[in-house]
């Protein structure tokens, strides 16, 4: 199904330790960049005294929205393997960022990239993941005649009522998973009255 994604169910974090050098990580879900970066901010601001506080974080149902970022680590040797993580399980509403203290020994590049990803991977691993379906609202007014119509439009597509107000001329609002959005639609198209807002 098309209208069907995955997120974190909690926060989550993960500890790792390589060559001394001690890495924290933290998964977070999101709901818009803004709030991703507000929440990166926010741990780079408590763990101000680390050498490095990397991040990255996917947006939306589609998954098109999304950032990556270093923070002094060697280009793409931090970033894109937190990325490659959330990627891997095809999560998105979440950002993932890891904190590193530096133990005094160099990693080089492979050491890295395979340090990140598996602090990545561990806050990840302790966050689980749930599925999400995408939901469309539709809002109409009808006549209170056409009322038994609307109603078995409502019980035979299992569309959620959101809310409704019932007179001589009466109003709803209905939500309904993305994928049953366009027979929803035309099913109370054909309610005799019936105007969507």
């Amino acid at each position: 199904m098309a209208d069907i994604f995955y997120t974190i169910e909690k926060e989550g974090t993960g500890k790792f330790t390589e060559k001394k050098s001690r890495f924290l990580s933290f998964a977070y879900h999101v709901t818009s960049a803004e709030d991703a970066k507000a929440r990166l901010k926010a741990l780079q601001n408590e763990y101000h005294d680390a050498r490095h506080v990397c991040w990255a974080y996917v947006i939306g149902p589609e998954r098109k929205e999304w950032q990556a970022n270093d923070n002094g680590e060697p280009s793409g040797t931090a970033g894109k393997p937190i990325l490659g993580q959330i990627n891997s399980l095809n999560l998105t509403d979440v950002a993932v960022g890891v904190v590193r203290y530096f133990g005094g020994i160099k990693l080089g590049t492979p050491g890295l990239i395979a340090a990140y990803k598996e602090a990545a991977s561990l806050a990840l691993e302790a966050s689980g993941i749930k599925e999400c379906i995408v939901q469309k609202q539709f809002s109409f007014t009808f006549p209170y005649m056409a009322m038994n119509d609307v109603m078995k439009v409502v019980k035979s597509t299992g569309a959620e009522i959101i809310s409704q107000r019932f007179d001589n001329s009466c109003e709803m609002t209905l939500s309904t998973r993305l994928d049953d959005a366009d027979m929803l639609y035309s099913r109370l198209a054909g309610v005799s009255g019936l105007t969507f807002d």
